[in-house]
């Protein structure tokens, strides 16, 4: 995309989150081209631009996706094991990506990832305590995986509540910051003789299991606001059409 283009969507991208916020999301809208664009008319103005097939795939992705589920990675070294569970959260339709840094150097490994990011909120985090602030002003439980006794078994987690569920480093696990600002603590239990598993298959089987379990307690639609969807809606068709920017300047004269 065009550097007007990524403006478009981070505008939309803040748009969305707004919306998470409250419900005025539409109200507000996506100010692009000297005017301001609601969500329903940025989608009707790209739509001719998109194929009908296209449309019903985003249409049938939006039906499965979810907010009420959040992944967070902290301090993991491997960078393809941080593509790979971004991968296990968009295929879930786990919306929300954290990825805490500690001021480390992180880049997206795509050939892994098979372009997860681009359908996901990526926010990225120098402190476990600025990620936890901005989850909490969103409603989430803070759930950290974490092998101690103090930890419970992920079955017995309510995922019906929105929440956080924190994958930590490859080798030390959650970092003790990070534990102290959690709510609560949970294994993935092991019946055999090998205690953890590798960090990519611990997220994928808890955040299957959330996904699940949610679903369960809830329904099998997904918990998608109107404003949220029709706002998420509107952030794709931005990233599935090319100079969508460009295209919406002209349709806004």
């Amino acid at each position: 995309m065009s550097d007007d283009a990524h403006a478009a969507a981070d505008a939309m991208a803040a748009l969305l989150d707004r919306a998470q916020r409250g419900p005025d999301a539409a109200t507000n809208g996506l100010h692009l081209g000297g005017r301001t664009w609601t969500p329903a008319e940025v989608t009707a103005a790209l739509a001719p631009y998109l194929t009908d097939r296209r449309r019903a795939r985003i249409d049938a992705v939006l039906a499965g996706r979810t907010y009420g589920i959040a992944t967070v990675v902290e301090g993991l070294v491997n960078t393809g094991n941080v593509s790979a569970v971004m991968r296990t959260a968009e295929a879930l339709g786990l919306q929300p990506f954290h990825v805490i840094t500690h001021d480390a150097t992180f880049k997206q490994s795509e050939r892994t990832s098979q372009g997860a990011e681009k359908w996901l909120d990526v926010h990225m985090w120098d402190t476990a305590a600025d990620c936890v602030r901005h989850l909490r002003e969103r409603g989430y439980q803070i759930v950290a995986t974490h092998l101690d006794e103090t930890s419970v078994p992920i079955d017995t987690i309510d995922f019906a509540q929105k929440t956080a569920l924190v994958f930590g480093n490859e080798r030390d696990g959650v970092t003790p910051d990070l534990l102290a600002l959690s709510d609560r603590r949970c294994i993935i239990p092991s019946p055999g003789f090998t205690q953890s598993f590798n960090i990519s298959v611990a997220a994928a089987i808890a955040l299957y299991h959330a996904r699940r379990e949610r679903r369960a307690r809830l329904g099998p639609d997904a918990d998608l606001p109107d404003d949220q969807r029709e706002a998420l809606r509107a952030l794709w068709y931005v990233k599935s059409v090319k100079h969508a920017d460009q295209l919406l300047r002209r349709e806004g004269r």
